[in-house]
C-alpha cells in the first residue's frame, strides 16, 4: 500500500485541520469550566447576543464558502488549480471562514460562559493565526499579487487584525 497520498495531505497542512477539529469539538462538547458570569439578567442578555452573533457567524461562513467556490478546501495549502479571490467577503478580511468560526466560538462563549470555553476559544484564535500564516506563505508563493492583498486587507478580524 502506497502511503504517499497521506504524506501529501499532511504536507498540505492536514495537522492544522485535525487540531482545529479537536478545538471546535472541545468548544462545543468539552467541559465548560467554572462559570465566568453568574448574574442571571446578564447571562440572559449575553445568551441573546450569543444567538444573534451565532446566526451572523453562520451567514459569514456560508457566504465566504460561496465566494471561494471551487477553491474551497479544508487544508491550508491552496488547490493546484486555485485562483486568488479578493472579492465578496474576501475584500474585507483575508480569511472570512476563520473569522466566521471565531465569531461562532464567541457566540458559544456568550451562550455558555465557561472558563474552559474561553481558553479553547483563545487557543482556536491562536491556531487560526498560525494556520493563516502558513497558508499565506503558500498563497504568496503561488500569486504575485498576494503581498499587495495582505497590505490592504486584515487577516482574521475585519479592520482590526
Amino acid at each position: 500500500m502506497n502511503s504517499s497520498p497521506h504524506k501529501s495531505i499532511f504536507k498540505r497542512g492536514a495537522w492544522y485541520v485535525v487540531v482545529q477539529g479537536i478545538l471546535i469539538g472541545l468548544i462545543l462538547f468539552g467541559p465548560q469550566g467554572s462559570p465566568l458570569i453568574s448574574s442571571e439578567p446578564l447571562v440572559t442578555i449575553l445568551q441573546s447576543c450569543g444567538i444573534a452573533i451565532g446566526l451572523l457567524a453562520c451567514l459569514i461562513m456560508v457566504l465566504a464558502a460561496i465566494n471561494l467556490g471551487r477553491n474551497l478546501t479544508p487544508l491550508p495549502h491552496p488547490k493546484d488549480d486555485s485562483v486568488l479571490i479578493q472579492t465578496g467577503l474576501y475584500q474585507y478580511v483575508r480569511h472570512p471562514i476563520y473569522f466566521g468560526v471565531l465569531l461562532a466560538a464567541l457566540a458559544w462563549l456568550l451562550i455558555f460562559p465557561g472558563l474552559y470555553i474561553l481558553a479553547y476559544s483563545i487557543c482556536l484564535f491562536l491556531l487560526f493565526d498560525i494556520k493563516a500564516r502558513r497558508e499565506e506563505a503558500w498563497l504568496a508563493e503561488r500569486f504575485s499579487s498576494y503581498k499587495d492583498y495582505q497590505a490592504r486587507v486584515k487577516k482574521l478580524i475585519p479592520g482590526i487584525y
